[in-house]
């Protein structure tokens, strides 16, 4: 494996805000009215732990909200969609979490975080088709490879985009790994999101929720650059090219 560093301002991500690439955010939800949302316009689903899906996607914890955010601060031009499948706490079911990669995926998302996962590995079957079908539809599921010693899906599944914390980076550089074998990448981000006034960064919030978030930006940026990336292989492909 290779490794490259990439910052914000310099090629292939220079210059770039994410304008006309959905993003879906699948987690406790987005406030709309944060001010680090801004006026991005924020459209929305829950689906509830029994599967029936509603219009009430406004987050209630704030995790959300926060991973949006800071996939807002690198890509402030994306069509951003909430997809709640947590309420009062960071729990559900991998049943549910298929569900929502599946609605996003099918509901024209070209970039699907999820700054969660799940280390049981009786779970990769139901979450690896959901991979799948997002693959198929010509979606990028970018999720948590690895943080503590412990594997993550679906972030680890060979068709999604795992993403590492890596303590080198800040919130402007991005690490890519590239796999021989796999002919894909993964990647090593921040794990801080944009700062908060009045707030030292030892007191923010923090993990590696926020390094998927930071990558999910730049990919954001990347797949406006070139809208005909459909998978990890094209992004191999397209980065390396630059670099």
């Amino acid at each position: 494996m290779s490794a490259t560093r990439f910052t914000l301002d310099a090629p292939p991500f220079a210059g770039l805000t994410g304008k006309g690439v959905r993003v879906a955010v699948i987690d406790s939800g987005v406030h709309p009215t944060n001010p680090h949302i801004g006026d991005v316009p924020v459209s929305g689903v829950r689906i509830a732990p029994d599967g029936e899906i509603d219009g009430d996607f406004v987050d209630r914890i704030g995790h959300g909200t926060a991973v949006a955010a800071a996939i807002l601060e690198k890509a402030p031009e994306i069509d951003l969609v909430a997809v709640r499948v947590f309420d009062r706490t960071l729990t559900t079911s991998a049943e549910v979490l298929a569900r929502a990669i599946s609605w996003a995926a099918n509901h024209g998302a070209r970039l699907i975080n999820l700054s969660l996962g799940t280390s049981n590995p009786a779970r990769a079957a139901v979450l690896g088709a959901a991979v799948e079908e997002a693959v198929a539809a010509g979606a990028i599921v970018v999720s948590a490879f690895e943080s503590d010693g412990v594997t993550w899906l679906p972030g680890s599944l060979p068709n999604a985009v795992g993403v590492i914390l890596d303590p080198t980076c800040d919130r402007h550089v991005l690490v890519v790994i590239a796999d021989g074998t796999r002919g894909s990448v993964r990647f090593g981000a921040s794990a801080y999101p944009r700062p908060i006034d009045g707030v030292t960064i030892e007191r923010n919030l923090s993990g590696i929720s926020f390094a998927v978030a930071n990558a999910t930006g730049f990919l954001a940026r990347l797949l406006s650059r070139d809208p005909t990336i459909r998978d990890t292989r094209d992004i191999a492909r397209e980065l390396a090219a630059t670099s």
